[in-house]
């Protein structure tokens, strides 16, 4: 039998799909596909398109590769990729396609998929020089080249798509504008609860935000290029790059040339099986105006519509009656998702808020007069969107009040997998249920998220729902009895406190030799920087040395803490808080001279911020010859030992807290952890330090010291606990030794001591039995392990300085070394004295009964329309 031929015009993610879904519901029915694409490149990940600006390549960003196609000419179809060459017009009666190369191809079956094109307010100069959209890589490049050029650029259209273009532009170092009509942010995703809190935050980002206002014009210079923005409330921007970014429409002129129905504001009328009216014609995708009415601007719905027309075209039952619009994003950095029934449109829907201003987060979740979850809107903290957008979606009933499920990670009542049904769709961008993943794991013998995802293709879509998708296979797994295994990641089957010992006994000293002798495949983004870890607590050489460097987070990568702005941080270690005179007048002279924004912490350090990465060894150079170190405010290491001025100056004083606390951070300094490290030392027990907030904090007292152990500040503070107490200076110093290097040893991966210390099995009490009882019989090698670590210290940034390899990965541009990045660019140092701000807090709670322990400066509200 000859196969039919199907033309599939338009090759991007949801065409990608259409190909994916077609090989899988075909089996033993070869097609003759031909693709026509627009574009020059495969189908590609248009969701993490905004990564390309930070070093992400078109070949990683790619959705199909060779194996795909050569898996679909091993199963019997024939295929050919047609790239740059996209269909101009549709017979139909003859059943043919034209493209732009003249081709004419015919077709039994053909497919539309070209999706959708930016909209570009009809306004004067929106076709000026430097005008551009974001839609392409192609794009992308250009408004880069624009950017090299521009000092202000300006983004029209405050949605998901415009904040993503905001934050590229920032990131390329313009001062950013956003001009919203409507009069919030992502008006259709969040409320103006949600709107407020998300513009906070991204102004603090020193973007600027237009609301409630509209481009009426962009004026030109004598080049044609854009130069001034015209705004409906009198503003005019300078600008020298605009980005329009104000919705979609549906690329339908191909159906309407043929004469297919479309709808009145646009997309291709389809049926539930995602049939025109042409018999012989699908559409998917942003193209189409699906059977509800609806044209979708999302990838989830249209890889169902794919999922849909393939099913139908293998004589399958494929419909597509809707889909779910969550969203879940982090835009500039700041978190934001909706859910469900967001707005609360349902009659007798009731708003349960908790607002932080402090803390930058804001959580609504809708609920119907039945007590169920409708919605949500989650700006600053979307810890818990996986299981409540579930919940919702499925209409279950709640497993805890919403006045706890409101509440922030850490306050509020914790859910997990359990509390959802087995109809909660897990991953919406293949409609797969907790039951087909809980049958994955107990029928089809899946035991690791790699083959969960293999089986139901849960969590290949955005990814959003893989950490979900990890619980339930844990949770499938420990019900049916089987040990879950505890390993690292896909790569490791051991857990970090195994590769910590398989380390340090055979003396391994990089991570190829690990990932042979105890690991598979390449390693990634998990496993790669926890062997960075254990290899720099144990001392294995220069973290930038030879396949070390490559395994480093973006802050150890340049032994600077990346900021917001592209710029680094300088942070010179100062024990103690004691510093010269001499020093105070270096670290300024070295901040006038590069324009640097200095602070004073409250760790005691004057933080230098706003360096170039090609400036970092100027600076270092300068602070390494007045007697400086690195601070190591950009590692996973020890930060600081505070103190308060103790006996010698304070009047309550009753041992040197300042001695001991430079004693401690000398010791201890550049000490590589699981996490950070923050510790103090008190004086009295008036404790000026705060030492009981501290990972180990030490209190004076008439008798000695009392040593505090896994304390932790943050938006889920913990007290340390009191571990020995009235301890000498030398059993003090030991027992300090012991807990560090037992935490590191045997804490997991990212895991600081306050947890740590909580699962601990036997908790306070094991501790002390391991460290001041030698119960496991492992002091002896706790304390050899410190005392290499201090006879072995070296000044990472004086080491680096020595050697001119080390210093090569200090440019902004491998091929123009000596160039600074233009793309960085400095503000003034602002005003050391802000004004206060209107602050939007000041509700209170409902009522005992639901009241939970809020962070200060938070609140809980309930409220019904």
């Amino acid at each position: 039998m000859t196969p039919q031929h199907l033309v599939l015009v338009g090759h991007g993610m949801v065409g990608q799909r259409f190909l994916e879904a077609l090989a899988e519901h075909s089996q033993g029915t070869p097609w003759r596909i031909t693709v026509l694409a627009e574009e020059p490149r495969p189908a590609y990940d248009r969701v993490h398109l905004t990564s390309w600006f930070s070093g992400t390549g078109a070949d990683e960003l790619s959705l199909c590769s060779a194996g795909f196609l050569d898996g679909l000419r091993e199963a019997g179809h024939s295929l050919e990729l047609c790239l740059g060459d996209p269909a101009t017009a549709v017979d139909r009666s003859a059943r043919t396609v034209a493209t732009r190369s003249g081709r004419s191809i015919g077709y039994d079956v053909l497919v539309l998929a070209t999706g959708s094109y930016p909209f570009v307010p009809p306004i004067p100069g929106h076709d000026a020089e430097g005008c551009h959209v974001y839609r392409t890589i192609e794009d992308l490049e250009a408004i880069r080249d624009r950017a090299a050029g521009a000092s202000v650029g300006a983004v029209v259209g405050g949605g998901l798509l415009g904040l993503e273009a905001a934050g590229a532009l920032r990131a390329l170092g313009l001062e950013t504008h956003v001009v919203e009509f409507a009069p919030r942010l992502m008006a259709l995703q969040v409320d103006q609860g949600g709107g407020e809190m998300l513009r906070r935050k991204i102004e603090e980002l020193d973007v600027v935000v237009h609301t409630g206002a509209a481009t009426e014009r962009i004026d030109t210079g004598p080049d044609g290029s854009a130069r001034t923005m015209t705004l409906s409330d009198g503003t005019v921007l300078d600008v020298g790059l605009v980005v329009f970014s104000a919705g979609i429409r549906p690329r339908d002129q191909l159906a309407r040339d043929c004469g297919l129905p479309v709808g009145e504001r646009g997309g291709i009328v389809v049926d539930q099986r995602c049939r025109t009216a042409d018999p012989h014609v699908w559409a998917i995708g942003e193209c189409a105006l699906a059977a509800d009415g609806r044209v979708y601007g999302l990838v989830a719905p249209g890889y169902a519509m794919a999922e849909a027309a393939a099913k139908d075209l293998s004589g399958g039952l494929g419909s597509f009656t809707g889909a779910d619009t969550s969203t879940k994003l982090k835009l500039l950095g700041v978190d934001v998702a909706s859910f469900g029934d967001a707005h609360g449109s349902g009659a007798g829907a009731l708003d349960v808020v908790y607002t932080s201003g402090r803390s930058g987060i804001y959580r609504k979740l809708v609920v119907g007069p039945d007590g169920r979850l409708l919605g949500g809107v989650l700006v600053g903290d979307t810890e818990s969107y996986d299981v409540l957008r579930p919940l919702a979606l499925s209409g279950a009933a709640l497993p805890a009040s919403p006045e706890q499920l409101v509440l922030p990670a850490g306050l509020g009542a914790p859910i997990g997998p359990l509390a959802l049904p087995d109809q909660a769709v897990v991953c919406s961008c293949h409609n797969v249920t907790k039951a087909v993943i809980a049958g994955a794991v107990r029928d089809s013998g899946c035991g690791t998220v790699p083959e969960v995802k293999k089986c139901t293709r849960a969590g290949t879509g955005c990814g959003s729902c893989v950490k979900l998708v990890e619980n339930i296979v844990k949770e499938e797994l420990a019900a049916a009895g089987v040990e879950v295994e505890q390993g690292l990641c896909e790569h490791f089957a051991h857990t970090r406190t195994e590769l910590y010992e398989i380390v340090r006994v055979k003396g391994i000293s990089s991570f190829s030799r690990l990932l042979d002798e105890h690991g598979s495949g390449e390693g990634c983004e998990v496993c790669k920087p926890v062997a960075a870890s254990i290899l720099a607590s144990l001392d294995r050489g220069h973290i930038l040395d030879g396949e070390q460097g490559a395994l480093q987070d973006t802050n150890d990568h340049h032994l600077g803490n990346l900021q917001r702005n592209g710029s680094y941080s300088v942070v010179p270690r100062i024990p103690g808080g004691e510093i010269t005179p001499d020093g105070l007048i270096t670290i300024g002279e070295i901040a006038r001279d590069f324009g640097l924004y200095t602070k004073i912490t409250g760790g005691q350090r004057i933080d230098l911020l706003g360096a170039r990465v090609d400036q970092l060894p100027l600076i270092w150079t300068r602070l390494v010859d007045a007697g400086f170190e690195s601070g190591h405010a950009y590692g996973k290491a020890l930060r600081t030992v505070k103190s308060c001025v103790g006996e010698t100056w304070c009047r309550y004083g009753v041992q040197d807290s300042v001695a001991l606390a430079i004693e401690l951070e000398l010791r201890y300094r550049g000490l590589r952890a699981p996490h950070k490290l923050k510790s103090a030392v008190s004086g009295c027990a008036r404790e000026c330090a705060e030492a009981q907030s501290k990972d180990f904090g030490i209190i004076a007292t008439a008798e000695g010291w009392n040593l505090y152990v896994g304390g932790n500040g943050g938006m889920t503070p913990r007290h340390a606990e009191l571990l020995a107490k009235d301890l000498d200076h030398d059993t003090l110093i030991r027992t300090i030794d012991r807990f560090l290097m037992f935490y590191i040893r045997t804490a997991d991966r990212l895991e600081r001591t306050a947890p740590w210390l909580a699962r601990l099995e036997g908790g306070l009490d094991h501790l002390r039995a391991v460290l001041l009882e030698d119960s496991l019989g492992i002091c002896a090698d706790l304390d050899e392990l410190m005392a290499r670590h201090v006879e072995t210290y070296q000044d990472e940034w004086a080491a680096t300085l020595a050697d001119p390899e080390r210093l090569s990965r200090f440019v902004s541009f491998a091929n123009a070394p000596g160039t600074p990045d233009p793309t960085v660019r400095f503000v003034p140092e602002r005003d050391q004295i802000r004004p206060a701000r209107p602050d939007e807090d000041g509700h209170t709670l409902p009522s005992a009964a639901t009241a939970a322990p809020l962070i200060a400066g938070a609140s809980l509200e309930v409220r019904t329309r």
